[in-house]
């Protein structure tokens, strides 16, 4: 015998068809919560990504069959409290904000690149980059971050950056924390003039004594763990 009709048409075949813009609406309502969240994992002033992203990153390059081509960076604004000081900050945040576009460019098209802000102006940077290219890639980023940046009234800053590095290649087995320490060490030995760019993280640098969790020198690594 013939389906039940509904005005004509089968009931099975309307039944579905009412279910596809429900199912379609469930889709849009997924797409537009994880744009939200993404939104909300990312640094407001900046628009790069935060610490917990670049880990899952870097954690999942490591993975690939080109994990070892995988290099960290970390890199530091020199003189930001200077400028906070001289120019305000405005001027600070402005600065912050170009470094964050430049990174965003830089990383930009770059296979297994993911740029993230840690904190203050600092930043790190996940790329896969062939060993015979690397110190000549990271040279041109260097250059481009400091790049004379024009503020309002016609005043112009003249940024500087350090920048340490681990290649995943020289700390097999190392996870993205690792590397990530390394990387903090080898940039802070760059910001102290004890070493000087392009100097790569060793397994000294990615397995130095922390205080309280963080690398000794950084602010804050006085205090006690409660107060951080």
């Amino acid at each position: 015998m013939p389906a039940p009709t509904l005005l004509g048409q089968p009931l099975r075949t309307l039944i579905v068809a009412a279910t596809v813009p429900l199912a379609l609406a469930a889709i849009a309502d997924d797409v537009r919560m994880r744009r939200r969240l993404d939104a909300a994992r990312r640094c407001p002033l900046t628009g790069l990504h935060g610490r917990e992203v670049l880990v899952d990153h870097i954690n999942r390059q490591l993975r690939t069959d080109r994990g070892d081509d995988v290099h960290v960076l970390v890199l530091d604004g020199n003189g930001l409290k200077a400028v906070n000081d001289t120019y305000g900050h405005a001027a600070g945040d402005a600065l912050i904000r170009v470094y964050g576009r430049r990174l965003a460019r830089w990383t930009s098209g770059r296979p297994g690149a993911c740029a993230a802000r840690l904190g203050g102006d600092e930043f790190g940077v996940a790329v896969r980059l062939p060993a015979p290219a690397a110190l000549e890639e990271l040279a041109a980023l260097r250059e481009q971050l400091q790049q004379p940046l024009a503020l309002d009234g016609g005043r112009v800053l003249h940024p500087t950056v350090s920048i340490g590095f681990a290649r995943a290649g020289d700390l097999p087995g190392e996870d993205a924390s690792r590397l990530l320490r390394g990387a903090d060490k080898a940039m802070y030995e760059v910001k102290t003039g004890r070493r000087v760019f392009p100097y790569r993280a060793t397994y000294a640098d990615a397995y130095a004594e922390t205080v309280n969790g963080r690398r000794a020198g950084r602010r804050g690594a006085h205090l006690p763990a409660g107060a951080l």
